[in-house]
């Protein structure tokens, strides 16, 4: 790791006490104009996300129905009801994507692939840096206001499903997260910046509850009229087992 990957992770809570835990539940609600622009709207329903730390699986629900879930993996999105039987399902999801720009519509299926590893890669910011295939190195930092935030560049491996292959995120002088950005491959490659704020500690690790992703100039500026996504955690809780973590939502087997 990077000296500074070293430092934001000691200030997030600490490789040792996240690698204790196997699973995250929190509540969330979403808003912003990518999801009128998708065709798709979105409500202000609080809705209840799982998600596993070390895999890239996660779960939410309701999704569509008060009774239905959408579960995620990079090879594999669905649509479930409670009893598990299987309403819609995609192999291969990111595939669908192909020819898709900023305009292109969404459907569900489409809808679940991107809170599954959207929301997947942010509650796993730092940590998921650490993991096998990533590369990271520190660049410019960027100024905002009277603040300097050091910068790192991050190379996913192509097994992970993420925004883009290359993204930068950058760190305040406490070493916490502020700013994540990056291409959304899965529409048109557009660029965002986004901000993250208001950290709460949950079971001895540092989580941000408020993100606010703005579509980015060509000066790496956020448009701030442009807010394409908004998104507010609550109740955040680790869990040392899927098992303790399901409170009516499950990651698949």
């Amino acid at each position: 790791m990077s000296e500074l990957l070293d430092l934001a992770i000691d200030a997030h809570g600490g490789i040792d006490r996240w690698d204790s835990f196997s699973a995250v539940a929190f509540d969330l609600v979403t808003a912003g104009q990518l999801w009128d622009i998708k065709g798709i709207g979105q409500d202000g329903t609080r809705r209840h996300v799982l998600a596993a730390l070390h895999t890239e699986e996660l779960s939410l629900a309701p999704f569509g129905q008060p009774t239905w879930r959408m579960v995620f993996t990079p090879s594999r999105v669905a649509i479930e009801a409670d009893d598990g039987s299987v309403m819609a399902e995609r192999l291969d999801p990111r595939a669908s994507f192909a020819g898709h720009d900023m305009t292109a519509p969404w459907d569900p299926l489409h809808r679940a692939y991107w809170n599954g590893y959207t929301l997947w890669t942010y509650v796993t910011i730092p940590f998921l840096l650490t993991m096998p295939g990533f590369e990271v190195s520190e660049i410019a930092p960027w100024r905002e206001g009277d603040e300097v935030w050091r910068g790192l560049r991050a190379t996913f491996p192509s097994e992970v499903a993420s925004h883009s292959s290359q993204q930068d995120f950058y760190f305040g002088p406490d070493m916490l997260l502020r700013r994540h950005d990056y291409h959304v491959d899965i529409a048109g490659g557009f660029p965002a910046a986004h901000y993250v704020s208001d950290f709460v500690e949950a079971d001895g690790l540092l989580v941000p509850t408020r993100r606010r992703a703005y579509l980015r100039d060509e000066r790496l500026r956020p448009i701030r009229d442009r807010l394409m996504i908004a998104i507010d955690f609550s109740d955040v809780r680790f869990h040392r087992s899927d098992g303790e973590a399901r409170h009516g939502t499950h990651l698949e087997s």
